[in-house]
Order: structure tokens, then C-alpha cells, then sequence
């Protein structure tokens, strides 16, 4: 816990505006009728784990309750597409931090605050069903109640873009290497295919960072939301995937495919369940293609400590879904090879 004048990062040009407009935004959202005393300030001032994005949080308290403040410097991140995303999941009924006050323009959220408790800290193998049963209903209602007019789509161009991440950054810039002409044809064959996977599906409303670390078990059961502002119009799985393939527990194939039908009586009962399953793999092999990239890239790129570590584990995911489709031996034998050369 910092106290409220301490040093705290880089940006700390903005650390005094904020603490200033949040003093003034709890008095004025919470007891409107009370003048802001001339020599009020907050008792506590906690730096909260950010994220892989340049936003920062903190966490203060006012009248005996905790509230989350977010910092985005507006030329790096905009906030108002965590204010309309935010909007559009409470609307659905979900558990998103409600928007107490806000300052766009300066890139100043105050949020009600969703706990400490990340479905993360509770992860491990007996814990796998319950959390699967309670995640699941977000799931199905995001799919399904969640509005996405005006909502970005994640055309054929965004996954062929997040998709040359890989090359871009693990291949290249972490393993120095560059593909041959052959090697350049079976990706781009194996990139087809995994954009024409996703544009198949039913085109709903995608969190698209729809782990462990982003949901919150609440004091009464339900299940928080948060680090959604990216959301899309995309691909029926991908959240799903998302969630499957977890970036701290690996689950057994037989679990996976377990999950896969549970959530396909919920959210797709009309489709083939094979072809369930192969939506489900592929949308988790392009997305964690795209992840072993982007690690890369915070690393080399954002100066960002900690990522590269987690590369294995999706080598791994990727490794273990190539040998189920034939249509991607070829493509099997170069990714094989070069995620073998994963370097720390």
C-alpha cells in the first residue's frame, strides 16, 4: 500500500490531477449536497496489477467502501470503449464494474470495485468443473444478450493481422529467422484456414481476453468482469477458447473436449458436435498463435517482463492441437520446429 504522495511509476505527472479528481468525483457522486473540504484526502492510495496495456489502477476507500480508479493516459488508451462495453454488460445483466465517475478526456475512471479474488487464485485441477458450471452462464449470456451493433467486427483482416504476430515477433524478433518460400505458403494456407474457421461461426459478442485473470469470483457467487474493452463481434468460440486453454493450468485433452460438448448444449446445440469440436480447436489455435506473438511483442516492443516465460505452455496448446487435423500435417512439421527452439 502506497500513501497517497509517494512516487509510484513513470507517469507519475498524472498521479496528482487523478488523486485530485477523484476526491472531487467521491464527493460529488456520493454526497453531492457536502462541499469538498478544502484539506480532505484519502486515507489509503493502493497501486492495484495492471494489465499488458499502458492503463494503470488504484484502489482507495471513502464512507467505509473500497472503489477501483483507472488511469489512461488518453494519447496511449482511450476509455471510452471500456464506458460503452461496460454499459452493454450490465444492460445483458453481468457483473461489470459499474462506471461511479468519469473524465474521458483526461482518461480518469472511478469504478465500483469487484474484490481481489481472480478466478486465477482458485484454478486447479478439482476446481475445474464448479468454476466450468459457474462461467459458463457469462458465457452463454454474453453470446446471447450481450448488443454488438457498432461493436468492431473481427473481419478476416483483424485475425490475419493478429495472426502475422506470430512471424512478426516470435519468429523474427525472438528467434531471429525468417521463413522460406514454402514455409511463407503453408502459413498462409494455414491462416486461411483459421480465418475461414472463425467467419464461419455465429458472429457474437467476444470479451476476447476471457480468462482467468479477467473474472472475479464476487462475495455472492457471481461471477465479475473486467479488461473488456476490446471487445468485437466475432467468432461464437473464441471466448470459450479462450477460457479452455487457460495461461495457468493445462488441462487434459479428455477435460477439453468434456467442456466442449457442456458448452455446446448452452451455447450452439444445433450444430454438429464434430464440428463444434473443430471450431473450438482451431479458434483456440489461431488465438494462441496470436498469444505466443504478442508475448513476444511485450517483451521486445513494451518492455514488458514476465510473458515470455508463458510461452511454452501455448507451444504446448499448439503442439497438442496440430496432429488432430490432417489437413495441418504440413503445417504441423514447420510449427513443430519452431516452437521447439523456444527460447527464454
Amino acid at each position: 500500500m502506497t500513501d497517497i504522495g509517494e512516487t509510484m511509476s513513470p507517469l507519475d505527472h498524472r498521479l496528482a490531477p487523478l488523486q485530485q479528481w477523484t476526491i472531487t468525483a467521491l464527493h460529488h457522486a456520493l454526497t453531492p449536497e457536502v462541499a469538498v473540504p478544502a484539506n480532505y484526502a484519502l486515507g489509503t492510495w493502493e497501486s492495484v496489477s495492471g494489465d499488458a496495456s499502458f492503463r494503470r489502477y488504484f484502489r482507495t476507500h471513502f464512507d467505509g467502501r473500497s472503489y477501483i480508479i483507472m488511469d489512461a493516459p488518453p494519447e496511449k488508451e482511450s476509455v471510452e470503449p471500456f464506458v460503452d462495453i461496460a454499459q452493454r454488460l450490465l444492460k445483458a445483466g453481468l457483473r461489470a464494474p459499474i462506471i461511479v465517475a468519469q473524465q474521458q478526456e483526461q482518461g480518469f475512471l472511478l469504478l465500483e470495485d469487484l474484490g481481489d479474488e481472480m478466478l486465477k487464485s482458485l484454478l486447479n485441477k478439482a476446481s475445474g468443473q464448479p468454476l466450468m458450471d459457474a462461467v459458463l452462464p457469462v458465457l452463454a449470456t454474453m453470446a446471447s444478450s450481450c448488443e454488438t451493433a457498432g461493436l468492431p467486427d473481427y473481419s478476416s483482416a483483424k485475425l490475419q493481422e493478429e495472426l502475422a504476430l506470430f512471424p512478426d515477433w516470435y519468429l523474427q524478433q525472438h528467434l531471429g529467422l525468417s521463413m522460406t518460400s514454402d514455409e511463407a505458403e503453408q502459413w498462409q494456407q494455414l491462416t486461411q484456414t483459421l480465418v475461414d474457421n472463425a467467419l464461419a461461426q455465429p458472429q457474437v459478442f467476444v470479451h476476447r481476453d476471457f480468462h482467468s485473470c479477467n473474472l472475479h469470483q464476487l462475495p455472492d457467487g457471481d461471477i465479475g468482469v473486467i479488461d473488456f474493452q476490446d471487445a468485437v463481434c466475432g467468432p461464437l468460440t473464441y471466448d470459450l477458447a479462450s477460457w479452455l486453454w487457460d495461461r495457468y493450468i493445462t488441462w487434459p485433452r479428455a477435460q477439453l473436449e468434456a467442456w466442449m460438448l457442456q458448452a455446446h448444449q448452452q451455447l450452439a446445440p444445433q450444430v454438429d458436435e464434430k464440428c463444434w469440436i473443430r471450431w473450438c480447436d482451431l479458434m483456440g489455435l489461431q488465438r494462441n498463435l496470436k498469444i505466443v506473438g504478442i508475448f513476444a511483442r511485450l517483451h521486445y516492443r513494451d518492455n514488458k517482463d514476465g510473458y515470455l516465460e508463458m510461452t511454452p505452455r501455448f507451444s504446448d496448446y499448439i503442439s497438442a492441437v496440430l496432429p488432430l487435423y490432417p489437413e495441418l500435417a504440413s503445417n504441423r512439421v514447420m510449427l513443430d520446429k519452431w516452437l521447439a527452439m523456444v527460447k527464454k
